[in-house]
């Protein structure tokens, strides 16, 4: 049995980024009884606003990485012992991997793996990481140039999409960029791939173009795990997306815990080859022209979905750090199934759009609300982030129903 609560002489935990994803894992661990903080360079993100514990405002590690290393080995050097750190956004992983030999002699985190991880952390690496390992991929290629797209699409089967190697990378696009803060966009044309190529192709025309697997949302699936020392499996759950925002290719919103043994050795097979060691998620789709699995994409690090494994009885955040501190770990498997998890700010918008689109009805999205509800961004415990949420999803859902009011109008 592994113990379910912290000693006293435990080191503490840094979670890098604060965003609801971050801030849950420092929910998780400081009902361990770990002391826990977080950082973070966006101010805007829960953390600041959160009961759990307190979060710290550091510089950006992309624009200013000096600043962020001196930054970080002040923060070890104030928490009194080597602090474990588990990062929950790409960026911390990039982070982490670039300077690992100046910020491992601070903290505790995979040095067995914490290449592996920043490869994994960006597209065309992971793809190609995929390919070497035996996890099926869509027809992919690394874009540096327009030349190398036009030779993908002459060889591509429609539709597509393209999406930069970080989404960060889009995030930073200027103003009224139509693809800015998009985390894809999709083509139905040749044409339509290259003119969408032509918003990033100036400033940020590095991206991965691939060809979209056949399916719905429903198609889709996460492997939640975490790897030991040594490669060993410590714990895992498969989730099984219902729906997604934005349609068919977001990020899911709300999925179930499901026993897929294909899924669990497939992914697990290819996370045991490149010798991965920490959290990562998998996204999947089972392709319905074939019913073969192929990869979306790969998160080395805590993710939105990681939240659901929790609630099935898999406390990945919390096996991870026994296992960077030395403790023996006994690998945990999900034990509680029968339960829905929902991130709300994705649901709610993304609702309006299935009916509309004649994917489902109202009467079965409700139907999805019953039972055993789990959530990723309301917590009565913690009330500033969760009336932030409840404050967006009700704009959300006035501005539907006055839309809806408005139709109606135009048609009597």
């Amino acid at each position: 049995m592994n113990p379910a609560h912290a000693q006293n002489n435990w080191p503490p935990v840094v979670v890098a980024s604060v965003f609801q994803t971050g801030l849950n894992l420092m929910r998780d661990l400081l009902r361990r009884g770990v002391q826990t903080i977080g950082i973070d360079c966006h101010s805007e993100h829960e953390g600041f606003r959160s009961s759990y514990g307190k979060s710290y405002l550091c510089p950006n590690p992309d624009t200013y990485p000096e600043q962020w290393v001196d930054f970080m080995i002040e923060l070890a050097k104030k928490l009194g012992a080597k602090p474990v750190i588990i990062p929950a956004a790409d960026i911390f992983v990039s982070a982490l991997g670039k300077y690992v030999e100046v910020l491992k002699e601070h903290y505790i985190f995979s040095l067995d793996s914490i290449a592996i991880q920043a490869a994994l952390a960006t597209k065309e690496q992971q793809y190609a990481l995929a390919a070497q390992h035996g996890l099926p991929i869509p027809r992919t290629a690394y874009i540096q140039s327009r030349p190398d797209l036009e030779a993908f699409v002459a060889q591509a089967r429609f539709p597509c999409l393209i999406k930069p190697r970080h989404q960060r990378e889009w995030d930073a696009l200027p103003e009224g960029n139509p693809l800015r803060g998009l985390k894809l966009i999709t083509a139905d044309t040749a044409e339509d791939l290259l003119t969408n190529y032509a918003y990033a192709e100036s400033q940020q025309p590095e991206v991965v173009a691939q060809e979209i697997i056949a399916g719905g949302d429903d198609a889709k699936y996460c492997y939640l795990s975490v790897y030991g020392s040594g490669g060993r499996r410590l714990g895992h759950t498969v989730v099984h997306e219902l729906r997604a925002h934005p349609v068919l290719f977001g990020s899911g919103s709300i999925v179930e815990p499901v026993i897929d043994p294909e899924i669990a050795l497939l992914c697990d097979n290819f996370l045991c080859g490149i010798g991965y060691v920490g959290i990562c998620e998998i996204e999947v789709k089972r392709d319905t022209r074939d019913s073969v699995v192929r990869l979306i994409e790969a998160n080395p690090r805590y993710s939105v979905t990681a939240d659901a494994s929790v609630y099935a009885g898999v406390d990945i955040g919390w096996l991870h750090y026994l296992d960077l501190i030395g403790q023996p770990v006994t690998p945990a498997e999900a034990s509680h199934l029968g339960f829905r998890h929902i991130v709300l700010r994705r649901d709610i918008p993304a609702l309006p759009r299935y009916v509309e689109r004649g994917l489902l009805t109202w009467a079965q999205i409700r139907n999805t609300y019953r039972g055993e509800l789990h959530f990723f961004d309301f917590d009565r415990y913690d009330w500033r982030p969760t009336l932030t949420t409840v404050k967006g999803c009700a704009r959300i859902a006035g501005g539907t129903v006055l839309r809806a009011l408005g139709l109606r109008r135009q048609l009597s």
